[in-house]
């Protein structure tokens, strides 16, 4: 089946939703998620989004806390635009109809050339790395809200189709060859859309698309403890890296300090917000320890607390550390943590009462495919947006709440440009496609293959690529994933394409990428630490680590 439209979204979060929303007027609009539309990392965003609302605050100050936080990586004018263009985001979003919370004791102001933008009276949490209070939130459940208000909107605009339960197998570019999965780039090439697999028919469908838009969202499924739901296998990174798309930096990778700690609890997040709050970390001596490793204790930034974290552990043979806030009002904590209060109360914690178990978990990708200020790729015609870009705003460490506030301004800014670029005189329009061909395939018999490979991969990715690394343990994890991957090429071209291998063969392909990037870089920065380089050095390695297919560091 071939399907032709103009803009194609691969991803329904709220940077793939947003975008829809914006170009939708000039243009029809296919969808494709993988699961159901609001099955993404958005959903279980928690905190809210960083953006300048309050008089104590300023552009100035919220620009210099995401440089510290990305650790001599960051693109200076990626920030400033980001950090400028935040409120006006926000804005738009408290018109669609976006329920933040708002707080009779937050002073209102006007708009001025010291970043003051607040006319809003929004309730403004506080979190690790920030020098002030500026997490727009809609209690503890932020994304959840945001992504509420984009899929009813989405799902009323008459040029919008979705397709859930479709899974994107590969990007389709000019220079493709007739035999799937054969791509070749040129600086001439241009991307012309994606083989798309319908989960319920295993029928592969031909979409054709003016513009490809990849908005796929993390990662974190790659290691064996992640905060990240299901879906997020880095399909867009693999998919791009594939069709030749330049990426960067994979080896920073930012472990969450504190996911709850219990056998039946997955993926199940504690806010940063809590710490925010008042949170403090123990022992389970009951021992507040992050005095000892930064001067901002429990609000330093989050790879600091997560190294902590698993050096705690590792000393103390512990399974888990606490986060303690109940010495704070127990209808304050109902209040501004409804949501996790209830979540855990289902596991039998209360956390007005009691300490909470948490450990790390894998949580967000900061590098991915290299993009530049309007979402655009180096391959024509594909763009890429939120967290599975490289858009130089987080460096080696993401600073907490960046992540919506850098989805919604990119989804602005490709949104614009895109436009711009299918109205052009000189747009090439997208050629008749080849449909998917399966000659010579066969349904599957070995599917202990795919499960076999899915949890090894995320084991040794853990216990080898994780917080803390080491030369051995990184050419450990190489050597695994050039025989596993091995075993996916022979599986991928003898059989017919199934949604666990599509998300297998893309895991092993970021797998790779973090292992390679891992090694190529011989010092400790932000989220990378290497117990053989535990030092930062700027004359050298100040720099990203850009990848082009073959790998040349």
């Amino acid at each position: 089946m071939n399907i032709r439209t103009d803009f194609l979204v691969i991803g329904s979060g709220v940077a793939g939703l947003s975008f829809a929303l914006k170009v939708a007027d000039v243009g029809k609009v296919a969808i494709v998620t993988k699961k159901g539309i609001t099955d993404t990392n958005t959903s279980q965003a928690q905190g809210g989004i960083a953006s300048v609302f309050s008089d104590a605050d300023s552009f100035d100050l919220h620009i210099r806390d995401t440089l510290v936080a990305g650790d001599g990586l960051c693109n200076r004018e990626v920030v400033e635009m980001v950090v400028k263009d935040g409120p006006k985001r926000i804005r738009e979003l408290v018109e669609l109809g976006v329920r933040f919370n708002l707080a009779e004791n937050n002073q209102k102001g006007n708009s001025n050339t010291s970043g003051k933008t607040h006319s809003l009276n929004l309730d403004l949490g506080r979190e690790g790395g920030h020098s002030q209070k500026r997490i727009v939130h809609a209690q503890d459940m932020t994304g959840q809200e945001v992504e509420r208000v984009l899929v009813e909107k989405v799902k009323q605009h008459q040029n919008i189709t979705l397709y859930e339960n479709h899974i994107a197998i590969d990007l389709i570019t000019f220079s493709t060859r007739m035999r799937r999965g054969l791509t070749t780039t040129t600086h001439e090439d241009f991307c012309c859309g994606a083989y798309v697999l319908e989960n319920e028919t295993n029928q592969v469908k031909t979409f054709a698309s003016e513009i490809t838009l990849l908005a796929t969202g993390g990662s974190g499924k790659v290691y064996l403890y992640t905060s990240n739901p299901d879906v997020a296998t880095g399909d867009g990174i693999a998919m791009a890296y594939r069709a030749g798309a330049t990426v960067a930096n994979l080896e920073f990778v930012q472990f969450h300090p504190t996911c709850l700690y219990h056998p039946e609890a997955k993926n199940f997040l504690i806010s940063e917000a809590v710490r925010g709050e008042g949170g403090i970390l123990i022992d389970r001596a009951g021992h507040a320890f992050m005095e000892r490793y930064d001067p901002l204790k429990d609000l330093a930034c989050r790879d600091v607390v997560a190294r902590a974290i698993d050096l705690e552990l590792k000393k103390s043979g512990a399974d888990s550390v606490f986060l303690d806030i109940s010495h704070k009002d127990s209808d304050f904590i109902k209040t501004r943590f409804p949501n996790l209060y209830e979540r855990c109360l289902l596991f039998g914690i209360d956390m007005t009462k009691e300490p909470v178990p948490v450990v790390p978990a894998a949580h967000y990708m900061c590098g991915g495919v290299v993009t530049d200020m309007f979402g655009r790729t180096d391959i024509n015609k594909l763009y890429a947006v939120g967290e599975t870009t490289c858009t130089g705003l987080h460096g080696a460490n993401r600073l907490a709440s960046n992540s919506l506030v850098e989805a919604l301004v990119y989804a602005h800014q490709a949104s614009r440009q895109s436009v711009m670029d299918i109205n052009a005189s000189d747009f090439k329009s997208t050629p008749k496609l080849p449909l998917w061909d399966e000659v010579g395939t066969s349904d599957s018999d070995e599917g202990i293959m795919v499960a076999h490979n899915w949890d090894e991969i995320r084991r040794f990715m853990w216990n080898y690529v994780g917080i803390v690394r080491s030369i051995k343990r990184l050419e450990r994890a190489k050597r695994r994933i050039e025989i596993i991957q091995k075993e996916i090429q022979e599986y991928y071209w003898n059989f017919r394409v199934a949604p666990d291998l599509i998300e297998l063969r893309n895991i092993a392909v970021v797998a790779e990428l973090i292992i390679r990037c891992a090694m190529h870089r011989k010092e400790s920065r932000g989220l990378h630490y290497n117990i053989e380089y535990p030092h930062r050095d700027d004359q050298r390695w100040q720099k990203d680590t850009v990848v082009r297919r073959p790998f040349v560091g």
